[in-house]
């Protein structure tokens, strides 16, 4: 069961994600937040398997409250989906800077919302190869980058590794990737994982991320 935290200033629209989110048998609502900082206590309480947050909420904007849930000691295992009306390279970029898994926005189906939250939780991130490939490399050669990305190398990566992280750096999904490779979605699951560990990269995300910064991958 993925366990959800709603956090959006709009109760219409909690209550909507809610009635959808409940509707399905594998996830469930377990806590509603109207602004950042509620968001970020609430998670602390209750350790959902993702937080669907909102940007532009009072008191605490969903970009603070995502770096602090993200770095937050015993929530290691707790994924940010940014659902958002302000689709612009700037957000996605500081989404992804704070540590969120995926970044939607809310002119999403209903459909591509539950299977970005189950693709999010499963720990894959949630962006197009256009996304990744340009979003993503824009704001790794932008000036100014955070301390909370991952600072181990990919040196540290065996070469069926480091062929998948290039894989994935470029968008492709597990099913893709395993395709192109010739072998198991859950091999490829297998070195993701092992390249997130050697990295220290909490999510895939962050693994992209490291591919870009140390050159594994160049945007075009």
């Amino acid at each position: 069961m993925i366990e959800i935290l709603l956090a959006d200033d709009q109760a219409l629209l909690r209550s909507t994600f809610r009635m959808l989110i409940d509707s399905c048998e594998d996830m469930t609502v377990v806590a509603e937040a109207a602004d950042g900082e509620e968001a970020t206590r609430l998670a602390r309480q209750h350790r959902p398997d993702l937080v669907l947050m909102d940007i532009r909420m009072p008191v605490l904007d969903g970009l603070a409250a995502t770096r602090h849930i993200c770095s937050t000691p015993g929530l290691e295992r707790t994924r940010v989906l940014i659902l958002t009306t302000f689709e612009t390279d700037e957000h996605v970029a500081r989404a992804l800077e704070s540590g969120a898994s995926g970044f939607l926005g809310k002119d999403v189906t209903a459909d591509g919302l539950l299977a970005g939250i189950r693709t999010v939780a499963d720990g894959e991130a949630l962006l197009s190869p256009t996304a990744t490939r340009a979003l993503i490399g824009r704001f790794l050669s932008a000036p100014g980058t955070t301390d909370e990305l991952p600072r181990g190398s990919l040196a540290m990566l065996t070469d069926r590794e480091r062929e998948v992280t290039a894989l994935a750096a470029q968008g492709l999904s597990n099913q893709e990737i395993a395709e192109r490779l010739t072998v198991s979605p859950l091999t490829v699951r297998t070195h993701v994982h092992r390249a997130m560990m050697k990295v220290g990269a909490r999510d895939r995300t962050q693994l992209v991320v490291a591919a870009y910064r140390q050159g594994l991958v160049r945007v075009r």
